[in-house]
């Protein structure tokens, strides 16, 4: 028999799928808590005994695209024999993948809500820790703040530019991968 708890987990569970693939097919003016609850097939009121509002759905889609991406950046932490430098690559390359594959949703990973951000402050804080930790290894501790902010800030103009149709070989004689190596090089000298 399933218990109420495992019922609105699963039922949460479901509105949160649906979110995702609303925003995923037409971004954050896609999700709103009727369409979401009809894609669930749920019904109107459901959303509201999870969610606040649209924003607060938002958000936790958000929350849960930081944790998915923590979750792959700690598996680089861990694979044995690599190269620190290869991780590091990797891990950005990681961050851009979600921009070009998903990109409503790592808009709204990097958005701020007006209300109530903590838990995705949380998430994105979690993320930065073991994008740190993989900095450091190239870099030294010392360096890895700076280092990491300047690779972020790196990776989200290669996004913004490759989303947006600006990057290529054509226009630039590079892919946003090749940027993506000649930063990590220039900053592990």
């Amino acid at each position: 028999m399933t218990s109420r708890a495992e019922t609105a987990a699963g039922t949460r569970r479901d509105l949160l799928d649906a979110a995702t693939a609303l925003l995923d097919e037409g971004g954050p003016e896609a999700v709103t808590l009727r369409a979401v609850g009809s894609r669930a097939g749920v019904s109107r009121g459901a959303p509201y005994g999870h969610f606040a509002d649209k924003e607060d759905l938002v958000t936790a889609v958000a929350v849960e695209a930081w944790t998915t991406l923590t979750r792959q950046l700690r598996a680089l932490t861990t694979e044995p024999a690599r190269d620190d430098r290869a991780r590091l690559l990797r891990a950005l390359s990681a961050t851009l993948e979600v921009a070009r594959t998903r990109p409503h949703l790592y808009a709204v990973m990097f958005a701020t809500p007006r209300r109530d951000p903590e838990a995705l402050i949380r998430a994105a804080s979690e993320s930065q820790e073991v994008f740190l930790a993989l900095v450091a290894a190239v870099v030294g501790a010392q360096d890895a703040r700076r280092t990491g902010a300047a690779l972020m800030a790196g990776v989200h103009g290669v996004a913004g530019l490759d989303v947006a149709g600006h990057l290529g070989t054509a226009k630039w004689g590079s892919t946003g991968e090749e940027i993506l190596t000649l930063l990590v090089d220039r900053v592990a000298g």
